[in-house]
């Protein structure tokens, strides 16, 4: 079997078809000028279904292995496309919007304002991957998938730290 580039035999195997699908997750990404902000909202809604009460543990395990699924379809989604990062592949912004509240429900149930912390993380995470600060922007050159992967996973941990601190701050001075 001929091995892919940067080792991801096995999404090969997968349709042209399943593969634009998985990345842009079917016609959403490309909705709008925004592809980014639809994945960053389809994230939360993700987060919401599947993360919101989950263990620490298991967030992060879960979000590990998403980041390894990501960065793998995401490498068979440029070459299939022929793009270098392209908008319209939003999976990126899907899988990182949970890592941005990994341990948060813990500050989201000690104040009560779940949906303010929802707002802030995602306008945070938007904020962070658009501007690209911290040097998550030199992410972006690293080959593939995890190019494509690895600065939105850096621009929710920046979020998550930032909403910890938010946390933390609002619980023991308001």
């Amino acid at each position: 079997m001929n091995v892919h580039r940067y080792g991801w035999g096995w999404t090969r195997l997968l349709s042209d078809r399943s593969v634009q699908n998985l990345v842009t997750c079917g016609p959403v990404g490309y909705w709008g000028k925004a592809p980014g902000t639809n994945g960053s909202v389809v994230g939360i809604v993700f987060y919401t279904l599947f993360f919101y009460q989950a263990p620490v543990f298991t967030h992060v395990m879960a979000g590990l292995f998403l980041v390894w699924l990501a960065s793998a379809l995401c490498d068979e989604g440029e070459r299939r496309l022929q793009k270098r990062d392209p908008g319209e592949i939003i999976l990126d912004e899907i899988i990182a919007v949970p890592l941005c509240f990994v341990g948060v429900h813990f500050w989201m149930n000690q104040t009560g304002y779940v949906w303010l912390y929802l707002l802030a993380g995602f306008l945070l995470f938007r904020l962070f991957d658009i501007m690209k600060p911290f040097g998550i922007r030199k992410l972006q050159s690293w080959p593939g998938g995890w190019g494509v992967v690895v600065d939105d996973v850096a621009a929710a941990a920046a979020t998550a730290a930032c909403l910890h601190l938010g946390g933390y701050l609002a619980v023991h001075f308001l």
